[in-house]
Order: structure tokens, then C-alpha cells, then sequence
């Protein structure tokens, strides 16, 4: 047996969720990993239930099960239980938030260069660091500055982190959800005005008249399908800004290309890919929240057990009322 092998079993064993089919989950016992080089070794607090993991939860053609233990989950936070060879900045003991891929899990390895230190005024907050980092991220690429009108499509998690975001910089933001209990939050997170999402022409005309016929300077759409992505162009004003925040991974869309030449619209990818931009989004958001520009905590509706990860996955993808956001702990 190697070190690492000794070292491994030394550690024992730990729970871990596994999909084995679609809509089908267990908690199996496996080893604790062991940091490689470079790693550090999270032992887990909780992790976010992202959206993107509904895809494979469904059973597409293209998913392989069962899934690795943890897969799927990316959204940990933690304290750092052991250091592999040369990592350099992290001790045991610290509490960190990671990107990393095995959440779902009692821990977790990561590379050291994946995960960002938790101060202690943090101390016993959950801190999913990928969907934080993730909304600093969109505001960013927003360029969203005070006085501006934003027009804020999908109130789910992602759409109150914006809201907030948004209206502490100084903008008027126009939230537009499909849920009564999702604009009530929109309010409390600093909307100045809402509206339904119920007809497409009656919204036009309603943003229409509140902006004095100029609509807005910024329309970020945060659902992920066909029909907010016509509204968010149709809301976007002459030389305004269309921002695609939603995850669309189900197939093609189309778009007005006629009118979004006409209004010369500058349309931004708002998905990052490079870790390195994750990961300094998901810097700035500790910095949001400690500062109080961001409060997340509200909108961590529910919390599971590891075990119920499938509930969890459910109420995700159902949204039943009162739901924004689902956290599963390992304990």
C-alpha cells in the first residue's frame, strides 16, 4: 500500500451521494479522499444546489450512471482538514468556499488555487461560493452604474443576487418574475418596481410607459429560456445592453435579429469559463458580503440532508412556493 493509500484509509470513510439513474440517488459510504499535490482536503459545511445539475438529474442520453460520489455538486464551503505536498496559503483549520466538483459529499479535495478564505465575520454563514462568484460576475460584464434603469427577468436566486446588487450601485431596477412570492423578495431586495410575467405585450407596454418610452439601459435575462430572452430584447433600449445570465442548455434558440440590429444592441455571454475569472468573482463576493452590499442569507430558503439531495434536486427544478435556493449539508 502507498502513503497516500495509508494515508487515505487512516482517514476512514465518509458519505457521499451518488445518482444512479434518472431522478434516482443513494448515499454510499467510500473512502475520504486524500489531498495530491497542490490539494487541499475540505472537510464540507454544505454545499448549493446549482440549476445546471437538473440536465443530468432528468437522465439525458449523453449521462453515464452511476456518477462519481459528490458529483455534480461544485458549490462547497468548509474548513480545510488536511494540506497536500507544496500548498502554500491555507492552513487546518481555515474555512474556505470552493469550486470544485465532488460536493455532494462529507468532503471534498480541491486545488489549493480553487478556493477562497472565509473571514471570520463569515463565521456560521453558508457560503455556496460558485453562484455568489457567479452573480459578481454577471454585474461586472453589466457595467451597471447609478441612474441606469435595469430591467431584471427571473427572479430566482441569481435574479434577487442582481437585484441587490443593481439597486445598492444606484440603478432603478424593474424586476419581472412569473412568482408572486418571487417579487415580493425582488421588493425586498431593493426592486422599485414589479411586474408580473404573465403577457409578453402587456409587460412591453408597462416598461414602456415607466421609462417614458426610452426602456432600459440594461436587461439582464436570468431565466434560461426562449421566451424572457425576446422579452429582455424587446426591454432593451437604443444602444442599451442585453445581458444572457440564464443557463440555456437545452437545445438552439432565435432571436430578433431585426431589432436587435435596429437598437444596435451590445448582447453579452454573460457565462464565464476561465477559473481564474470564477474565482476572482468569488473573491469580490466575499468582499460583497462582508462590506453589505450582498446579503445571500435570506435567500437560502431550504435545506436538505445529504440524504434527501433528491428532494432537493426536485424542489429545485419545481419551484414550489417560497423556494429560491436549496442547501444540502452532509450532517
Amino acid at each position: 500500500m502507498s502513503k497516500n493509500e495509508q494515508a487515505a484509509a487512516s482517514r476512514g470513510t465518509m458519505k457521499a451521494a451518488v445518482v444512479t439513474g434518472a431522478g434516482q440517488m443513494q448515499v454510499d459510504q467510500v473512502a475520504i479522499p486524500e489531498p495530491k499535490v497542490g490539494e487541499i482536503l475540505i472537510r464540507l459545511e454544505g454545499t448549493g444546489v446549482c440549476a445546471s445539475n437538473l440536465g443530468p438529474w432528468s437522465g439525458p442520453d449523453w449521462m453515464q450512471f452511476p456518477t462519481e460520489p459528490g458529483g455534480l455538486g461544485h458549490e462547497g464551503w468548509g474548513v480545510v482538514e488536511a494540506l497536500g505536498a507544496d500548498v502554500t496559503g491555507f492552513a487546518v483549520g481555515d474555512r474556505v468556499a470552493a469550486l470544485s466538483q465532488h460536493a455532494y459529499a462529507a468532503y471534498d479535495t480541491v486545488p489549493a488555487e480553487m478556493a477562497v478564505h472565509l473571514p471570520d465575520s463569515l463565521s456560521g454563514q453558508p457560503f455556496p461560493g460558485e453562484p455568489l462568484g457567479c452573480a459578481m460576475n454577471i454585474f461586472r460584464r453589466a457595467e451597471i452604474e447609478a441612474g441606469q434603469t435595469v430591467a431584471i427577468i427571473g427572479i430566482g436566486f441569481l435574479g434577487a443576487l442582481l437585484t441587490q446588487l443593481a439597486s445598492k450601485a444606484g440603478a432603478r431596477v424593474i424586476a419581472i418574475s412569473r412568482r408572486p412570492f418571487s417579487l415580493e423578495f425582488a421588493k425586498a431586495m431593493g426592486a422599485a418596481e414589479v411586474i408580473p410575467m404573465e403577457d409578453h405585450w402587456a409587460i412591453i407596454e408597462q416598461v414602456k410607459q415607466l421609462t417614458d418610452g426610452r426602456f432600459c439601459d440594461r436587461a439582464i435575462e436570468a431565466v434560461g429560456k426562449q421566451w424572457p430572452l425576446d422579452l429582455a430584447g424587446e426591454l432593451t433600449m437604443e444602444r442599451g445592453r442585453l445581458i444572457v445570465a440564464g443557463y440555456h442548455q437545452d437545445g438552439p434558440r432565435q432571436v430578433n435579429m431585426q431589432m436587435w440590429n435596429w437598437r444596435g444592441l451590445d448582447v453579452i455571454n454573460a457565462h464565464e469559463r476561465d477559473p481564474a475569472i470564477y474565482m476572482r468573482g468569488m473573491r469580490e463576493a466575499v468582499d460583497a458580503v462582508v462590506s453589505g452590499r450582498l446579503d445571500p442569507t435570506p435567500l437560502y430558503t431550504h435545506t436538505y440532508p445529504l440524504e434527501e439531495l433528491g428532494t432537493a434536486l426536485n424542489a429545485t427544478r419545481d419551484r414550489p412556493e417560497g423556494f429560491l435556493k436549496a442547501l444540502v449539508v452532509p450532517r
